[in-house]
């Protein structure tokens, strides 16, 4: 019976972890927009069965960030503006949302925490690292989610997000980052002071406004 139950609980992480380190290579984009899945491939370089491949490519095509045809190859997902910009609506209010049941709850660890991940963002986007200033940016929010408490709304986020990340890295070179950084400092000065109602506005238009930046730089013109 325990070797029933220890099975699959190994073959369950197996999956997770595929799944996990896939995802991080379509947002960072080390495999590119439309490249090739094969299931095979993927299980010879991690050293397993395709089971867990196929079932992590299953959940990633779930999530939108792989495709596949009946009879055909799966391939990662192409970059799509338009859903980027559905995305941007969506995540805009949640991040809200959680902004505004956190504030009242915020402790100066917190308020320390906004500061310390906004100076992390700021010096990635001043060398250029990418990967670092979308890390940076995810700490400074995920402050709000924790202190909100409210894990439906993170879950809620775990679709949406991967995508906004994606056009974030492909446009990283044509953003003006550092506009992302003073926004984030108005919005910690109004915690601060207390100004609940203004913190919810100013998150809210802290991923409108990068919405905009990175649809229009990928819109044809």
């Amino acid at each position: 019976m325990r070797k029933d139950i220890i099975k699959p609980i190994q073959r369950l992480s197996f999956r997770d972890e595929v799944y996990q380190t896939l995802k991080k290579w379509i947002i960072t984009l080390e495999l590119h927009p439309e490249e090739r899945l094969s299931d095979k491939e993927l299980a010879e370089k991690f050293g397993i069965s395709r089971t867990p491949v196929r079932e992590a490519l299953k959940r990633l095509e779930d999530e939108g960030l792989v495709q596949s045809l009946p009879g055909s190859s799966t391939y990662v997902a192409p970059l799509n503006v338009t859903e980027a910009k559905h995305a941007f609506t969506v995540v805009a209010v949640l991040h809200a949302l959680a902004a505004r049941l956190a504030c009242p709850v915020l402790k100066e660890t917190d308020l320390q925490t906004l500061e310390a991940s906004n100076n992390a963002l700021q010096l990635a986007i001043e060398q250029g690292d990418v990967i670092q200033a979308i890390e940076a940016d995810a700490h400074f929010h995920k402050v709000f989610l924790d202190a909100a408490g409210n894990p439906e709304i993170v879950l809620a986020l775990e679709r949406s997000i991967p995508k906004i990340q994606r056009l974030e890295v492909s446009q990283f070179n044509t953003l003006k980052g550092l506009h992302s950084v003073e926004q984030h400092n108005h919005i910690i000065a109004a915690c601060r002071n207390g100004e609940y109602e203004k913190v919810v506005r100013l998150v809210e238009e802290n991923w409108l406004s990068l919405g905009e930046l990175l649809t229009q730089s990928t819109e044809p013109r």
